[in-house]
């Protein structure tokens, strides 16, 4: 019986170990930026602390590893070198990225100008034909934005906000689709300050956004640029203010 029992816990053991993966391939997303934006409420200065990269889609069999950071995608070539270990050659190899796993994470190695970051495969991966950085997005919006709002101020006032992960948008005036800035120009415009594109139909405008626990507040984007020079941003008067139900 000893035995029995002995062979059997080995045996569970070595499953174990067996069953820790060895394919990087899938999508990826930087999990932890999401939860503490999700925490904290304050969406750039999550991704700044977390990113910069927020997704990562490898094929191992093509031997393709690409990555999203809110603003461009980098493709890169996957190149192993170990079992659990692989080194990313982007702009014919001036440019490199170390991977490995560490159980079910995916780690983007430190290097000189980055820390380590660490992603995870999405709860709900994006449609095989979405562009990348899809299921961050999907994954974020349902963490940030998720939920029912109402409208405590503003146009609407009373009524019930549903923020979609898909960047559906329903319930507030004048707006049928959404998207939150992560990073590129749209952050460079708003500075410190959080924004997010309002649009219905084919017209849109960027607004800033203050998310205070479950208090959303939508306010207007002033420009403060002269004519000829890049939209510069501030917060102007409050437009909306929403409380998640």
């Amino acid at each position: 019986m000893r035995s029995t029992l002995a062979l059997l816990i080995a045996t569970a053991v070595l499953a174990g170990c067996s069953s820790a993966p060895t394919d990087p391939s899938g999508i990826w997303i930087n999990q932890t930026a999401i939860d503490e934006a999700a925490k904290e409420g304050k969406l750039r200065e999550s991704l700044l602390a977390y990113g910069p990269n927020l997704e990562w889609q490898i094929d191992a069999k093509a031997g393709t590893a690409n990555y999203s950071n809110g603003f461009e995608l980098g493709e890169g070539r996957l190149v192993s070198q170990g079992k659990t270990h692989w080194r990313v050659d982007f702009y014919g190899d001036e440019f490199h990225e170390q991977l490995s796993l560490d159980g079910q994470e995916l780690v983007q190695k430190a290097s000189e100008n980055l820390p380590e970051q660490r992603f995870v495969h999405p709860a709900k991966p994006a449609a095989a034909d979405a562009p990348e950085g899809s299921s961050f997005e999907y994954a974020l919006y349902q963490a940030y934005l998720g939920g029912t709002w109402k409208i405590l101020e503003g146009t609407g006032q009373g009524g019930l906000v549903l923020f979609h992960p898909d960047g559906r948008l329903e319930g507030l005036p004048g707006a049928d689709r959404f998207a939150l800035c992560l990073a590129g120009d749209c952050a460079a415009m708003s500075g410190e300050n959080d924004s997010i594109w309002l649009q219905l139909g084919a017209q849109g405008n960027p607004w800033i956004f203050v998310h205070d626990g479950n208090r959303l507040e939508i306010l207007e984007a002033g420009n403060r640029s002269q004519i000829d020079e890049m939209p510069e941003y501030a917060p102007g008067k409050r437009a909306w203010l929403l409380e998640r139900q």
